[in-house]
């Protein structure tokens, strides 16, 4: 019964004490609230928009936003958000924002006028930054501006660039008169192409046809045109010869020019009436069964000589491997780097990116051609020796010559 007793006494006395514990504790948070509360809010102080400035040398429609702020102030903002309007009293959009410590932005608007972030040159624009504190308390600065923006016609830093294209054309035009008035421009020789001739007269001692795929581009993919040059000298050759020609097509219009091409190669060889429209054909524009196709005609007629020059793709390999298993010579061109190294492994010659073009050049001997790529070669000649002194200037420590490349250039 005694223990009984002490039991509840001690009981009694340790919940006195918790609730004594309590009591206090609450009261002290209180305490604190109410001094906390008494204590005032210092809010951030207002961005100062300095300067919109005009983002040179181009069309217009960028502007940088610069302001200031307290630097005792940076570590208790989050943010700035920009506002754009067209009047100070206008609706202010909402552009974007910069992080705390970030005291300018990049507005780039658009030329649209239906874009809602359409920018006008030559126009008034007004600008608001808002900070917003940690706190969440947001203070806005003054409305700043009147900014304009403004497009100049010239970039200032392409003027290497303009002086490239003038000397490039200078050396276009003087070379195509030179062309035109007889005088034999010098190009560079092609394997390649200085092969062509003893690839037909094989072809015609043999007695076998030549094949001529224009690869899958379409009539107006440059290496196709390129091709189309090739094609035509080809073909006044295959006529003069009295060789076989078989040309396989992808494309139905590709097939119509190549008909052009090859006809008016017969006319111009005095072979008219051997010519005809059974010579180019069109098999079908689906990729791997063009090639079924062409492999098909490659087995049953086993041609001794084969070009592949124009746009090809993935059936590169499978083009070149088989005309290779049937011992034929082969001339592939093309402007796809990825391709190259597949005609590279299989073929005899192989014609490498812009050499497919030099090729139609070289054939054709059309002036605006030869004039184009002499103007190219002696450009590539310019760049040549720019770099090598560039290279010295590097070696030797001319500093400034250095300088002077690199920033112009």
């Amino acid at each position: 019964m005694k223990d009984r007793l002490k039991l509840v006494v001690f009981l009694t006395v340790i919940a006195f004490i918790i609730q004594a514990t309590v009591a206090f504790a609450q009261s002290e948070g209180e305490t604190a609230d109410s001094v906390i509360s008494e204590q005032p809010v210092t809010p951030p102080p207002k961005p100062v928009i300095v300067s919109g400035e005009d983002i040179p040398n181009d069309n217009g429609h960028k502007l940088k936003l610069n302001w200031e702020y307290p630097a005792e102030w940076n570590d208790s903002i989050v943010r700035f958000e920009i506002y754009r309007a067209d009047s100070p009293d206008g609706d202010f959009r909402r552009l974007g924002e910069a992080a705390g410590g970030i005291f300018s932005y990049l507005d780039i608007g658009s030329k649209k006028k239906d874009d809602p972030n359409y920018m006008p040159n030559d126009q008034n624009l007004y600008y608001r930054v808002d900070a917003v504190s940690k706190s969440g308390v947001t203070v806005q600065s003054e409305i700043g501006g009147p900014f304009q923006t403004s497009g100049q016609w010239f970039h200032k830093g392409k003027v290497p660039v303009l002086i490239g294209v003038v000397l490039f054309a200078i050396f276009t035009i003087y070379f195509i008169r030179s062309a035109r008035k007889g005088k034999d421009l010098y190009i560079r020789p092609l394997a390649g192409i200085e092969a062509v001739d003893e690839a037909i007269g094989r072809a015609t001692e043999m007695g076998k046809p030549i094949l001529y795929v224009l690869g899958i581009g379409g009539a107006s993919d440059i290496a196709t045109i390129a091709s189309f040059t090739i094609l035509g000298r080809v073909a006044k050759k295959v006529a003069e010869y009295q060789t076989a020609l078989t040309v396989p097509c992808y494309d139905p219009i590709v097939m119509s020019v190549a008909q052009d091409v090859v006809r008016s190669a017969y006319l111009e060889a005095g072979r008219p009436d051997q010519y005809s429209d059974d010579l180019v054909f069109f098999v079908t524009n689906a990729q791997f069964a063009y090639v079924a196709g062409i492999n098909g005609i490659m087995v049953r007629d086993l041609p001794a000589t084969n070009f592949y020059l124009g746009y090809f793709a993935a059936e590169s390999l499978i083009l070149a491997e088989t005309g290779n298993s049937i011992g034929a010579i082969q001339i592939a061109g093309t402007d796809q780097i990825t391709q190259i190294p597949f005609f590279v492994v299989a073929c005899d010659y192989t014609l490498i990116g812009e050499e497919l073009y030099a090729a139609s050049a070289y054939l054709g001997r059309d002036p605006l051609l030869l004039g184009a790529l002499k103007a190219e070669d002696w450009g590539k000649a310019i760049a040549m020796v720019l770099i090598i002194v560039g290279v010295l200037a590097t070696a030797f420590g001319w500093d400034a010559f250095r300088e002077f490349l690199r920033v112009n250039l």
